[in-house]
């Protein structure tokens, strides 16, 4: 018989609301989810859900892929890379198509999707203006998390799904651990939604066609832009991105960059794209530009009863498009394994063989996402044209899209009855 396992999620993110909605299934299971913002919301445009993402939502059951759907979100036709400077300029350098039947990516608005994973959670399993301070063991094996506005709660499970920032990497690390703290990669992006219309307008229908709608990533000289379209067709995604030159501050955030700066940036670009820049982003004479961090890699996910997943396990640059996919990976796997928990020591086995199968996987992407973005910024050791010529770009990505989920989620259950067994 199933004893009852209290398990807090730390975070109210799209990771911990992908967790929590998976865990709901499961009786034995109390879980509760706490938020440091005043409500529950996410920051961010929009993200891509690519098919081993959306095979993860599939094992989950039938709502966690009709939430996606709930959500509007696009389904990606193709994807483009293209070069934008330089000799073959306009040219395609690789492109791959859903013509085969495999799903690709869907592009779906981050706070809409926030919202459908939380719409059914029940109102007293949520919990916002939870800013986490500290984080004690009992004697007992269970965890107390103690808040900023003075209250307390008390579990079994942690799980820490509490965003770059991680307060629960830190307890799980040790504060003094160099991969405890995320790094500035000098990458900068500065990004806007627009109305569809308006981008259309501006970049033409070839390039903004929801009926034939399409992830573009434009290869620069030390520049980069991405566009893409979400909400049912109505919104257009727009980010461009460089990377500075020198060293960046460990704590530096953001950066101003003026709107001559960008122009600059692009004054050899495709017309089509340089209107978009102008058009899109440059309507005031100053954009706040945000850098991209990464984690180093951590030696452990867990710690006893505590465990990091999502922007706390693996903060990865966005290149392989993969940040929110790997969240929901982790959520597969964490609920499938906390789910066969009969006890509170049976749950710490599951978060030993959570460990054990995603943090290799995890942290192998983060690594290529990084490599990645240098190659379409430009920053790589090839131009765009000797990418196209050598074909070595779009393989990047197969290690990811191609994942079996199911054997990966039958080889964490497999890890957790080992577990199980060698504590006999």
């Amino acid at each position: 018989m199933s004893q009852s396992i209290r398990i807090a999620i730390s975070g109210g993110g799209l990771a911990g609301a992908s967790l929590m909605q998976a865990l709901l299934q499961y009786p034995h299971l109390d879980v509760h989810i706490f938020e440091s913002a005043p409500a529950f919301k996410e920051s961010g445009l929009a993200i891509g859900i690519t098919r081993n993402a959306q095979a993860a939502l599939d094992l989950l059951g039938p709502p966690a892929p009709q939430l996606l759907q709930r959500a509007g979100a696009v389904p990606m036709k193709g994807v483009r890379f293209m070069i934008a400077e330089g000799e073959g300029q306009g040219q395609v350098i690789n492109e791959v198509d859903n013509s085969s039947g495999k799903r690709l990516t869907s592009i779906i608005h981050r706070a809409a999707y926030l919202q459908q994973l939380l719409a059914g959670v029940p109102a007293d399993r949520m919990h916002a203006s939870k800013k986490l301070e500290q984080i004690d063991r009992n004697p007992d094996g269970s965890v107390t998390l103690r808040f900023a506005d003075g209250t307390s709660h008390e579990c079994d499970i942690l799980v820490g799904a509490d965003g770059v920032h991680s307060v629960v990497r830190q307890h799980v690390l040790g504060k003094d651990d160099p991969a405890a703290q995320p790094r500035n990669t000098g990458v900068w992006l500065v990004m806007t939604l627009q109305p569809y219309e308006k981008a259309r307008a501006i970049m033409g229908q070839e390039l903004v066609d929801a009926d034939d709608a399409r992830e573009y990533s434009w290869v620069g000289e030390g520049s980069y832009i991405l566009h893409n379209v979400l909400s049912d067709g109505q919104l257009v995604q727009f980010v461009i991105a460089s990377a500075d030159e020198g060293p960046q501050s460990p704590d530096q955030w953001r950066r101003t960059v003026s709107a001559d700066e960008i122009k600059e940036l692009y004054i050899n670009w495709p017309k089509a794209l340089r209107q978009a820049v102008d058009g899109l982003i440059c309507q005031e004479p100053e954009q706040h530009a945000m850098y991209l961090w990464e984690h180093p890699p951590a030696r452990t996910y867990t710690s006893g009863p505590v465990c990091v997943m999502g922007d706390a396990a693996h903060a990865t640059t966005p290149w392989h498009g993969s940040g929110g996919g790997m969240s929901l990976e982790d959520s597969l796997v964490l609920s499938t394994l906390l789910g066969r928990a009969t006890s509170p020591k049976e749950a710490q086995a599951a978060l030993r063989a959570y460990d054990h199968v995603r943090r290799p996987r995890t942290q192998r992407i983060v690594e290529s996402s990084l490599t990645t973005g240098m190659m379409l910024i430009g920053k790589g050791r090839q131009t765009g044209m000797e990418m196209k010529l050598s074909g070595n770009l779009l393989p990047r990505w197969d290690f990811i899209l191609d994942i079996d989920m199911l054997e990966h989620r039958n080889e964490a259950i497999q890890k957790m009855l080992d577990e199980l067994a060698s504590s006999a």
